[in-house]
This record gives structure tokens, sequence and C-alpha cells, in this order.
């Protein structure tokens, strides 16, 4: 399991920033306005080098407000669940009864927590240090998280307090089953392992954490990651479903290959399309199955298809398996297309041939000019897996027209065989290595010049 650490304080104490500045990411609002943030935002960031899942709350308050005691709890859900707390205060204000209350449950839940100074580049007489002693804190960090200062101590703090590593899984390619509740994620591993090791209920939510299950399919060792399902509004639900639904990202974090199960009865729907972009973001291969195909006809069974969201770009470039869990029906199928597919994600593609394709790609559609030069590629090479990675190097890389990088991509994807698999291409501009160097003059050179430049004034008078 990762790391799991919660940033939490008083509102507008500058949480979201922080959270924004550890993760690189815009992911949170960043407001002047206290209450902004009021659902917990996730994110990843690198620490002990694995991945950290760090938590953004809403600022905890007192008040009659439904909504503030919402968000409150909501902060609260979150330490529960962490490893290590971020305690974040305002250091350009002395501590309140907010502060001195959340120190107090803090202790009371015998959580691991850092004491955070914030805002310390804004000048102010407050007794904000002398406070925190007088409560029994004298190990406390100073920070900037607007303007970036001292957020390595952090990271070194953090790396020193955190105990937790990634679960350790027996030999075999790791595979999570995603989907909403109530697909048959759990029927489906149940009847490939033939007992029934997982609850299978009609009552959607019944699975709530990630289970792994070693299992040999053909002679082949794999562990099936079984995950609870993800609902519309996840977020906003009881911490039971929400922690579930970060332990299926931590799932898809450890698998070699997602299988993503909808209900052919329901159709895709929008929260399919958002939980297959969380695992595309992932970088992970994705196969799509179709379950319960056992209760549709043939034709109900086209007509799925020909659905709008079923029809475009975005799933034509996915594998797709028809498969009935209860039946045990495309079992065959389903791991045939796992193997091939975990062997696709792992290829390392070699220069000659990437810059072969590129050629070509050039040669059948020119690339447009930009700023009125002329875009010229100069070469590509292979930049890694889960995504597989491309590095194309040429005279631009900012201007390049969004349709001429979906050309190379959707080019380099079809020539590849990458269907299911997530690719992604960088644009460098190479650097020119004449750049800010001259030619160093000649004693001869430097005197026949200033006779050139004499000559051409005297001629100008």
């Amino acid at each position: 399991m990762f790391t799991s650490i919660a940033i939490i304080g008083r509102p507008n104490v500058g949480k979201s920033t922080l959270f924004n500045k550890l993760t690189k990411s815009r992911d949170a609002i960043v407001s002047n306005h206290p209450g902004l943030t009021k659902d917990r935002n996730y994110g990843f960031f690198n620490l002990k080098n694995k991945k950290a899942l760090l938590v953004d709350t809403g600022g905890i308050a007192k008040g009659d407000d439904e909504i503030k005691e919402a968000i409150s709890n909501q902060a609260w859900i979150a330490v529960e669940e962490s490893e290590i707390i971020i305690f974040l205060l305002d250091g350009s204000e002395n501590l309140s009864n907010i502060d001195f209350e959340i120190i107090s449950k803090l202790r009371k839940l015998n959580k691991q927590y850092i004491t955070v100074i914030n805002k310390i580049d804004k000048k102010s007489d407050v007794s904000i240090k002398e406070d925190l002693r007088k409560r029994g804190i004298s190990n406390y960090l100073e920070i900037s998280a607007e303007h970036s200062r001292n957020l390595n101590k952090i990271k070194s703090e953090l790396e020193r307090s955190s105990t937790k590593s990634l679960v350790e899984f027996p030999e075999g390619k790791r595979v999570a089953i995603l989907g909403r509740p109530n697909a048959g994620k759990s029927t489906f591993i149940n009847k490939l392992i033939n007992e029934d090791r997982l609850i299978v209920s009609e009552i959607a939510g019944t699975t709530i954490d990630a289970i792994s299950i070693p299992f040999n399919f053909n002679n082949e060792e794999f562990i099936l990651i079984d995950t609870a399902g993800i609902r519309k509004g996840y977020k906003n639900n009881n911490k039971v479903e929400y922690f579930s639904f970060v332990r299926a990202m931590h799932a898809i974090e450890q698998s070699d290959i997602v299988i993503f199960i909808c209900d052919i009865n329901e159709g895709v729907v929008d929260q399919d399309m958002k939980i297959l972009n969380m695992i595309i973001d992932s970088g992970k291969p994705i196969l799509f199955a179709l379950n319960k195909t056992d209760l549709v006809s043939n034709k109900d069974l086209k007509i799925k298809y020909l659905s709008k969201k079923m029809q475009s770009e975005f799933m034509n470039n996915i594998e797709q398996v028809e498969i009935s869990a209860l039946k045990k029906k495309g079992f065959r199928k389903v791991f045939s297309l796992v193997n091939k597919i975990i062997r696709k994600s792992k290829k390392n593609f070699t220069t000659s041939m990437l810059n072969r394709l590129l050629e070509k790609f050039i040669a059948t559609n020119p690339p447009p000019s930009a700023s009125g030069r002329q875009i010229k590629f100069k070469h590509v090479h292979f930049g890694g897996t889960h995504p597989t990675t491309l590095v194309i190097h040429s005279n631009q890389d900012k201007k390049i027209p969004k349709n001429y990088r979906k050309y190379l991509e959707n080019s380099f994807r079809a020539e590849l065989g990458l269907k299911s698999i997530q690719l992604k291409i960088i644009f460098r501009k190479s650097d020119n290595p004449f750049e800010g160097k001259k030619n160093k003059l000649s004693e001869r050179q430097v005197k026949k010049r200033k006779r050139l430049i004499t000559y051409n004034k005297k001629n100008k008078k």
C-alpha cells in the first residue's frame, strides 16, 4: 500500500497551494477566499523513489453551518485513513482556538503528524512559535508554499517518517479488475478460481477493499486484484466508499494491466468513461470486457455497439471482449488478450525503426509552417513504458498544431500496434550546437575587416 498523507488545517492557511506544489499539478483550486476546498482532493508525488498519496482537505472550522461541519468531517476522515498528517498553520496569524482543538484531537487519535508553519514570507509580529512551544510543539517546519521555499524539508521529513512500502505481491502478472458497482467483478474472479473466494451480491458495493488473489491460467501465474466498484459522487460519500476508491487507485498503480468490466445491460455511461480516463492517466493498458452478454440477444448486442460512446475514437483505441462471468464464457480470449497487451506494453522500440516510421509519416503528410517557419522533425527515440513514450526532436515544440500532433500519435499507434496501450509523445526543441558561438577571427582577418570598414566609410562620404 502507498503511504497516505493528509494535509489539514484551518481555512485559507495554504493547504491547496502546498498540495499543488508537492504534486506538481493544478488539481486543487487556489484562492484567497476561505473555504473554497470542500471535498477531499488527491494526487501522487514521489517519496523515497515510490509514489505517495497526498490528500488535500477542506478547512476545519467551527459553526452551526451544516456545510462547514460536513467539510470538517471529510477532513477528519482523511486523517483517520492516513499514515502521516501535515498540520498546516498560517505563520502570519496567531494560533486560534480551532488550531488548539486540532492539536488536541490529533494527539487523542495518536496520529503521526508534522507541524508546518506556512506563509513565512509575510512579515508580522505574531507569537505563533511561542504558542506552539507552550503546547509542547518545539519541532516544526517553516515554509512558503506559494514561493516554494523549504518544500524539500517537508519531503525529507516525510521520507524519514514514512514506514509503509508497496504491497509485496507473489510472482505473476498483476491484473486489476475495475468497473462500476455490480458489474460482475467478484463473480468473474470466483468463476476463474472455481471457489467462492469473494462475496457476490446483487446489492451494489459489497466489495469495499482491494483484494489480491494468486491464480494460474493455462500454466501461467497471475495475481488478480479485485477492487470496489467506483460509484458516481464517491468523493462526497462515506469514508469507507471513498477510501475503497483510493485503494482501487493503488491497485491500478501496482498492476500490469487493468480489465475494465462493464454490464452490457446498462451499456457505457459517463461514469465508465471517467474511470477509463483515470486508468489512462495512470499510463496502464486496458482491456474492456462487456459482461452478462448471455442476458442479451444478438440484435440488442449490435444496438449496444452502435451507441455514440461505443463508436467513439476513445473506445476504438481499446481492445474489447465479450464475456459472461456467470457462464464462464470468453475467459480464454480474455487471458489471450491480457498476455498480448502486457507483452506489447513492455516492448522497447529501436531508434532506427521509429525514425523510419517518422520519415514515412512526414512524407505522407508534411508538417505545416508555424509562425512563418517550416516545422522540421529531426529524430525520434524511445522514452519508456507505462505509458509507451516517444520523444520527437524538432526545431519547434510548443507551436506544433494539435491536429498534426494527433496525426503523429494515431500513425505511431497504428503502425506499432498499440491498441489498448497508452501512448505519450513528447516534443522537444533541439538545441542549435552553434547558438551563442562565434568563429574566432585570426589576427590577419581582424586587420582585413578593419580595412574593409574604413574603405566603406570613405566611399559613403
